[in-house]
């Protein structure tokens, strides 16, 4: 019941040229529905690794046995506390879920969809007036993604590249890097806490510093923790999603070209493209011994829960590995289950389909640069960079020249 495996190091998940890091981790449905990693975690401790999409589910579910508690963005400042609602248990988890759900509503979303649809109006009119090329991670992905999170947070995007910066060095960086930017954030966020106390504004820090839990005034622990949280999930996943999904259309012109002549699938096909590059690993610690479908887990144990193993399912899902933008029946768990069901899922859905919609609608046909190639990494946010795009008018084949002559 070990394996040589990790969403870290093993192939296709270091950085990589046009990598497939989503197909690779296809190959463990080949083994036992759980099996232990020595090497799972970017620190080289082990995890037990859950395959099946139905147990996962359970372990999600079941927050008794599987907590959330296990302080990974405070782990890289050698301290103990949670990101929250993310890494609390029930009952703290209900209380500051439905402190914060009203804010990530779908009512709140679409009223806040006429301001995304115009940044990506803006951003992509500006991508096609420049040239036939871009990058499009930094020109589009992170811009459009990540502008939305820090308007909650009451922030303009002065300092957009210096906060994606802080995110990748955080998600996908060394030790010294990831130390490095969980003390800026940290410090970022208290600093932003402190002002918005003495000046408060219409945004979500103003909201936090003043909100009340159970009769009381939030501690300053917890006003970090929240804010921790959504500033490094507005980093990163979103766009990265973006990312992938903009890949796969630069390299199947026939879906890119479906798409582009029935507008209206695009949300379906959204979906899909979830399902097939999810980003996100989820990690449970177990808070007991107990045998799980034959596997000895003990207390303190950690279980990954990866959506990316989860949405490759042969048990869950006809022709795992193919992505079909028609398909209907679609359970994914990219926003992972249960109570802790991804807190900004319906923003999230909503930015990726706005931004298809408007790139498609407004972008010609478009295939990855000549001469470049994508770099892809696992770990525990997947991602994509080196994105290049190109719409020029492609260059004759020399079997097309010899035709034409």
């Amino acid at each position: 019941m070990v394996r040589d495996f990790s969403l870290f190091t093993s192939p296709g998940m270091r950085p990589t040229a046009n990598g497939d890091p989503h197909a690779a981790v296809a190959c463990v449905h080949g083994g036992p529905p759980i099996f232990y990693a020595p090497h799972n975690t970017r620190d080289g401790r082990g995890t037990w690794v859950i395959t099946r999409a139905r147990d996962q589910r359970r372990v999600l579910q079941d927050t008794e046995t599987f907590s959330s508690h296990r302080s990974i963005f405070a782990s890289a400042l050698g301290e103990n506390w949670p990101m929250i609602p993310l890494e609390l248990d029930p009952p703290a988890h209900g209380i500051f879920r439905s402190l914060l759900n009203p804010f990530f509503s779908p009512q709140r979303v679409t009223a806040l969809e006429p301001a995304v649809r115009e940044r990506a109006i803006a951003l992509i009119d500006r991508i096609v007036a420049s040239g036939t090329s871009c990058d499009v991670m930094r020109d589009f992905a992170f811009p459009f993604a990540v502008n939305i999170f820090l308007r909650f947070l009451g922030l303009t995007d002065h300092r957009l590249e210096t906060f994606v910066g802080w995110g990748k060095d955080l998600l996908h960086g060394n030790a010294v890097q990831r130390l490095t930017a969980a003390q800026r954030i940290v410090a970022f966020i208290d600093e932003l806490a402190a002002l918005r106390r003495k000046r408060p504004a219409d945004d979500f820090m103003s909201f936090v510093v003043q909100a009340h839990v159970e009769g009381r005034p939030l501690t300053d622990g917890e006003v970090r923790g929240i804010g921790v949280l959504l500033f490094v999930a507005g980093l990163d996943t979103v766009a990265a999603a973006i990312g992938f999904d903009l890949a796969y259309l630069a390299r199947n012109p026939k879906d890119q070209e479906w798409l582009r002549s029935k507008p209206n699938r695009i949300v379906l096909a959204a979906e899909e493209l979830l399902r097939a590059y999810p980003t996100v690993q989820m990690i449970r610690v177990a808070t007991r011994d107990l045998d799980f479908e034959g596997a000895p887990i003990r207390k303190g144990d950690y279980i990954s829960c990866a959506t990316m193993i989860a949405n490759r399912d042969p048990a869950e899902f006809e022709r795992p590995n193919t992505v079909d933008l028609a398909r209907e029946e679609n359970r994914h768990t990219t926003f992972a289950h249960g109570p802790h069901r991804c807190l900004g899922s319906h923003l999230a859905r909503r930015e990726i389909v706005i931004g298809l919609e408007e790139w498609l609608a407004r972008m010609p046909a478009f295939r990855i640069k000549e001469g470049t190639a994508p770099i892809t990494h696992g770990g525990h946010v997947f991602g994509i960079e080196n994105l290049i795009l190109d719409w020029s008018s492609p260059t004759p084949s020399r079997a097309e020249e010899q035709m034409r002559s």
